[in-house]
């Protein structure tokens, strides 16, 4: 079964329009043009737009000093297009962050200075590329493991 925009439902979006946003997060297929009646789906109901992972440090920022933002740029792109308020997710997480970001070329534990300022770098390069763009930001997501209340040193991290 296909699902389609039914074209007899009045959209979400507008149901809501003087009360609050309506939001939806993306995966990559439905802003490249792979899933198109996901996509129309989207643009008829959804005035808010999340990234599935596209946004996050192992997509956008695999390996020291290469950024990967063809992915990133196309969510963007379908966001303005669609006249979206666009959310970029998420800038720091435990979860798929390359390993690199922690260590050093030694391959050691980099200190708390030194991953500070990698975070910084990787947040002012990705941010500044879309300035005016995206109008939100998750900056860190899941900040607090239940299990641990500190993601950090499930890592092996003291911060």
């Amino acid at each position: 079964m296909v699902c389609r925009a039914e074209e007899n439902v009045p959209p979400l979006k507008d149901a809501f329009k003087d009360m609050f946003l309506i939001g939806a997060a993306l995966h990559v297929n439905i802003f490249t043009g792979k899933d198109p009646n996901a996509a129309e789906i989207v643009i008829k109901n959804f005035n808010s737009i999340t990234p599935e992972d596209v946004m996050k440090w192992d997509a956008i920022h695999p390996a020291p000093n290469k950024y990967n933002f063809e992915p990133a740029d196309k969510y963007v792109e379908f966001g303005v297009k669609n006249n979206m308020f666009i959310i970029g997710h998420t800038l720091v997480w435990h979860d798929q962050t390359p390993r690199w970001v922690f260590k050093g070329e030694d391959g050691n534990q980099i200190s708390r200075d030194a991953l500070l300022a990698r975070m910084k770098d990787h947040i002012q390069t990705v941010v500044g590329r879309y300035k005016g763009k995206i109008k939100g930001w998750d900056v860190v997501n899941e900040v607090l493991d239940p299990t641990t209340a500190n993601c950090a040193n499930r890592n092996g991290l003291k911060l």
